[in-house]
C-alpha cells in the first residue's frame, strides 16, 4: 500500500483559555486527500482545532505544519467556511461580492478583482445552485442559502485544503444534500477537507476519515476501522445508541 502524504501535521498541541485547556496535547496526521469529520460533545474543542490550525488561535505549545510547513507559508493552499453564526450577515454585500472575497487571497488587497475573477464567482455560485441570487444581499437569504453562499466563497480559492465549521448547522436536507455532494466531488479531486461535524449517523455515509476529540484526542483514522460503539464511549461517555440519537 501507498503512504499517502500528509496534507495536515499537528504535534503535541494544546491550547487554553484562562489557563483552562481547550485542547491538550493533541497529536494528529491527517492524510492528503481524505473527507475527514471532526466528532464529539459540545466543548471538545471541535471549532477551536480549526481554528488553531489556521493561527487564528494561538496555542500555548505544540505545532501545525501544512504540507510540511508554517501555515504563514501555505496560506492560499488553504480555504475556510466558518460557522455560520459567527458572520455579521447584515453586512451590506450581495452574494456575488461576498464570493468574489475569496479570490483576494490569489490577488493580494491592492489588485482589484477583474472579469476573470467574476467569472470564477458567477461558476461557483451555479456549482452550488446560487447563481440566480448573485445580486442578492446576503441578510435576505436564508440560513441554507448564506451556507451555499460561504461554501462557494471557499470553492473560487482552488484551494487544496479546506476547513469547514459545521457547514450542516440549520440547513434543510437539500441544501445538506448538495453541499455533501459538493464535498465528495473535492475529495474525488484529490483535495483534504476537514469538517466539524455533530450528526453521528451520516459520518459512515459521508465520510471515509473520521477524527474524535474531547480535549484530548480519542482516535483518528478510516471510518469503517475506528467509527465503533468503543471510541464513541470514550469520546462521548455513553453507549454507541445513545449518542448517535443525541
Amino acid at each position: 500500500m501507498i503512504q499517502k502524504k500528509y496534507a495536515i501535521q499537528i504535534d503535541d498541541l494544546t491550547v487554553a483559555y484562562n489557563y483552562k485547556p481547550v485542547l491538550w496535547d493533541i497529536d494528529l496526521l491527517i492524510p492528503e486527500g481524505v473527507l475527514m469529520a471532526v466528532v464529539g460533545p459540545n466543548g471538545a474543542g471541535k471549532s477551536t482545532l480549526i481554528k488553531a490550525i489556521l493561527g487564528i488561535i494561538k496555542p500555548i505549545a505544540g505545532s501545525v505544519k501544512i504540507f510540511g510547513k508554517p501555515y504563514k507559508k501555505q496560506v492560499n493552499k488553504v480555504a475556510y467556511v466558518p460557522q455560520k453564526g459567527s458572520v455579521d450577515w447584515d453586512f451590506p454585500t450581495t452574494s456575488l461580492d461576498v464570493v468574489m472575497m475569496g479570490t483576494y487571497g490569489s490577488l493580494g488587497w491592492i489588485k482589484r478583482p477583474g472579469s476573470k475573477e467574476k467569472k470564477q464567482a458567477l461558476e461557483a455560485l451555479e456549482k452550488v445552485g446560487m447563481l440566480e441570487f448573485k445580486n442578492r444581499q446576503i441578510s435576505q437569504l436564508s440560513g441554507g442559502q448564506q451556507q451555499r453562499i460561504f461554501l462557494a466563497r471557499a470553492l473560487v480559492q482552488n484551494a487544496s485544503i479546506y476547513l469547514m465549521d459545521e457547514p450542516f448547522q440549520g440547513v434543510d436536507a437539500t441544501t445538506e444534500k448538495a453541499i455533501i455532494n459538493i464535498l465528495k466531488e473535492l475529495r474525488k479531486a484529490g483535495k483534504t477537507l476537514v469538517v466539524v461535524h455533530h450528526d453521528l449517523q451520516t459520518v459512515p455515509e459521508y465520510f471515509d476519515w473520521v477524527t474524535f476529540l474531547n480535549v484530548k484526542g480519542i482516535a483518528s483514522g478510516q471510518v469503517k476501522e475506528i467509527f465503533n460503539d468503543n471510541n464513541l464511549t470514550k469520546t462521548y461517555g455513553i453507549n454507541y445508541k445513545v449518542a448517535i440519537n443525541k
